[in-house]
């Protein structure tokens, strides 16, 4: 019996009973469903935390400034001001790894209107050298420079999303926006990122309006409580290790704050290294207990296969009265099983691709279906429907012809 005789007469078999080979693949069509749908969740998970983690810079230390409730404040203030432009040029000038760092302010205003009405946006007082520092590719117009920073300009950038509730897709160049009782004129619009899912928390500037920080500081009122600044980013050197540095700069500025423990340091390459090995184990998990559906689709279809060689015994006399082989016996088995097996590994693909765009169209989350993957639970689906099929062939080939013509 060649292999194409046997593989007719198998999916003869399976359709003769439809149900029950049906019935038999449904573990194995949810297995291999299982691992393509986790993975591709997995791997759409690490894409978007890696990206979040890149848009705040590698090469960068970050420093922010800590939260506290208005009683403890108070305390505090008495000891260190906070996160100032006195931490920036103690950072640039006592750590020679520094190339410098960038001031960033937090303004949380009342009313942020333009002309197709109001924005729930924020505004971000930054550096003209704050474009250095993240990656804020332009739409059109140009960023902030040093000469709106000296004469305290009243200009904005304004992110993708701003600018849609700010001028909906009217031109926005030129026009001006008003933050609380600043008139403030866009001189820039920043291009939208690629979608964002439920983790993006870093690197969300589609509401953000960038305004020069010392327009920040001068013209807009704040709390004389908070910190003067919301965050510094630290641009190193080249070649420059970010753990030496960070340990460099806390140093330096828990003299230059008396000791008060009043901010917190932000590695991003550390970050990056953590989050590659979470991801890793969250695969790993995630693929073994989707596995744990494909053994028992396994199962499934060796107890479906031992029925079949009880089923039909006296078949399989007939055929070793007419000369047929135990390896022909044998043979037949094991590619019905193989069959059963592929035809689930088919299925349970579609139904992977199908789960992910659920999950991507529902949830807002990217998810990324690799090759690998798909190879993946479809090689580990027919190495189990082998390995399912092997003792039931194995028990059909070892009947005894004679014995097997008298079943009934």
């Amino acid at each position: 019996m060649n292999t194409l005789e046997a593989l007719s007469r198998s999916l003869d078999n399976l359709r003769t009973h439809t149900l029950r080979s049906a019935l038999s693949i449904l573990g194995m069509i949810f297995g291999v469903g299982a691992v393509i749908a986790m993975l591709a969740i997995g791997a759409g998970a690490e894409k978007q935390a890696l990206e979040n983690i890149q848009k705040m810079g590698l090469s960068n230390v970050i420093v922010k400034a800590k939260t506290f409730r208005p009683d403890d404040l108070a305390e505090i203030r008495k000891k260190s001001p906070g996160l100032s432009l006195r931490d920036v040029a103690g950072i640039e000038e006592g750590i020679p790894e520094v190339a410098f760092a960038g001031p960033t302010l937090l303004l949380n205003p009342y009313r942020v209107a333009g002309p197709f009405g109001r924005s729930e946006a924020k505004i971000k007082g930054v550096s003209h050298r704050h474009a250095e520092l993240l990656p804020l590719p332009l739409e059109e117009g140009r960023f902030l420079d040093l000469e709106d920073e000296r004469t305290y300009a009243q200009v904005c950038v304004l992110g993708p999303a701003a600018r849609r509730d700010l001028f909906g897709w009217e031109p926005a160049l030129g026009r001006t926006v008003k933050a609380n009782d600043v008139w403030l004129t866009v001189v820039g619009v920043l291009a939208a990122s690629e979608g964002t899912g439920p983790s993006a928390s870093a690197g969300s500037e589609a509401l953000d309006i960038y305004v020069p920080f010392t327009t920040a500081l001068r013209k807009f009122d704040r709390d004389p409580m908070d910190s003067p600044l919301a965050e510094l980013v630290v641009k190193l050197d080249p070649g420059a290790s970010a753990q030496d540095v960070a340990g460099s700069v806390t140093g330096l500025l828990t003299r230059l704050h008396g000791g008060v423990n009043d901010f917190e340091i932000v590695v991003p390459e550390a970050l990056l290294a953590q989050s590659r090995k979470t991801q890793r184990l969250f695969t790993l998990v995630m693929g073994a207990i989707a596995g744990i559906s494909l053994l028992v689709g396994g199962i499934g279809i060796m107890n479906i296969m031992l029925a079949s060689v009880l089923e039909r015994t006296r078949e399989i006399g007939i055929r070793r009265a007419l000369g047929a082989r135990r390896f022909d016996i044998r043979f037949q088995f094991v590619v019905e099983s193989f069959a059963l097996s592929v035809l689930g590994g088919v299925l349970g693909i579609l139904a992977g691709l199908a789960i992910s765009k659920v999950v991507a169209s529902s949830a807002g989350w990217p998810t990324i279906v690799t090759f690998w993957s798909v190879a993946l639970s479809s090689g580990v689906a027919a190495a189990v429907g082998l390995a399912s099929g092997i003792y039931p062939a194995t028990r059909a080939a070892s009947l005894d012809p004679i014995e097997a013509l008298r079943y009934e």
